[in-house]
């Protein structure tokens, strides 16, 4: 990407790799300890190991990057040539990853914009995107920033997910916790809501918590262009056939993405999940 600006980003917006080597995006990786190794996400463990440490009841738990990490990423950029940086990351209600990027930024060589998207997987990759976008339009570090955070004010994420022990065990299911004594027999929803996770509905089947997912993506997609992903955990054979019924149902579909979540992700929501991120185009560059 031919530009004064480059652009950071943390592991948790699950972009695929052609798009990151396309734009030159820099991925900061935060780290999963399973059991007494903590090892770097998409780099020294997968999805798959996540979910096979869950099902044999492996303690995993997850943590942010250092600042130290940003700060080298930063030093990196301004000595390739940027005289400014986005950095755009995962919701600060969620990971301390936003804040370890910021206290980096206060002492970069070049100046940095941080983001909190207040989302996560590719509900922050749009974020990024729309970021990537201004940048290679030739706009300027506060112009970048702010496509940023426009296309996340505008991107839902929405979730089921079968158990919420995992959410429960990670400290992050907020007003989601009212559910757990709901029964086995309820079937959770669960939404990204001021950067935080929430109670959405509540289902009495799985079947009927994918079916009620796809009605809500296709409500949210309104008229306009929109992007969506599907994420899942080991849930592949529910994955695929929602994109292809969201493909039909979506008149504004632009692109359509069907991807695993990364093991930060995995490892608090557990195999399993089903998600739909919703991202309408009409923030993306304005």
């Amino acid at each position: 990407m031919p530009s004064d600006l480059a652009l950071v980003t943390d592991s948790t917006a699950y972009l695929p790799q052609e798009t990151l080597d396309r734009y030159g995006i820099t991925v900061v990786p935060l780290s999963v300890a399973v059991g007494d190794a903590v090892l770097c996400e998409g780099v020294e463990i997968s999805p798959k190991d996540v979910a096979e440490a869950l099902r044999d009841r492996q303690r995993v738990t997850t943590s942010r990057p250092n600042p130290e990490a940003f700060a080298a990423a930063y030093r990196a950029a301004a000595e390739a040539g940027a005289k400014g940086i986005v950095s755009v990351h995962i919701s600060g209600e969620l990971s301390g990853t936003v804040e370890a990027a910021r206290l980096a930024a206060a002492e970069a060589p070049v100046p940095v914009r941080v983001v909190d998207s207040r989302l996560v997987g590719m509900a922050l990759g749009y974020a990024v995107l729309a970021a990537a976008e201004a940048i290679a339009a030739g706009r300027d570090l506060a112009a970048a920033a702010e496509g940023a955070t426009r296309r996340a004010a505008v991107t839902s994420g929405f979730f089921y997910v079968d158990t919420l022990e995992h959410l429960r065990r990670g400290g992050r299911i907020g007003a989601a916790r009212a559910l757990l004594g709901s029964g086995l027999a309820v079937k959770p929803l669960l939404h990204l809501d001021g950067g935080r996770i929430e109670p959405l509905e509540k289902v009495r089947t799985a079947s009927r918590a994918i079916a009620r997912l796809e009605e809500i993506a296709v409500e949210r997609s309104g008229g306009g262009e929109v992007d969506i992903t599907v994420h899942h955990l080991a849930a592949e054979e529910r994955a695929e056939p929602l994109a292809e019924r969201l493909r039909a149902r979506v008149p504004g579909l632009r692109e359509l993405y069907v991807g695993e979540v990364g093991a930060v992700i995995g490892a608090h929501v557990g195999p399993g999940l089903l998600a739909v991120v919703v991202a309408p185009r009409r923030a993306a560059l304005s």
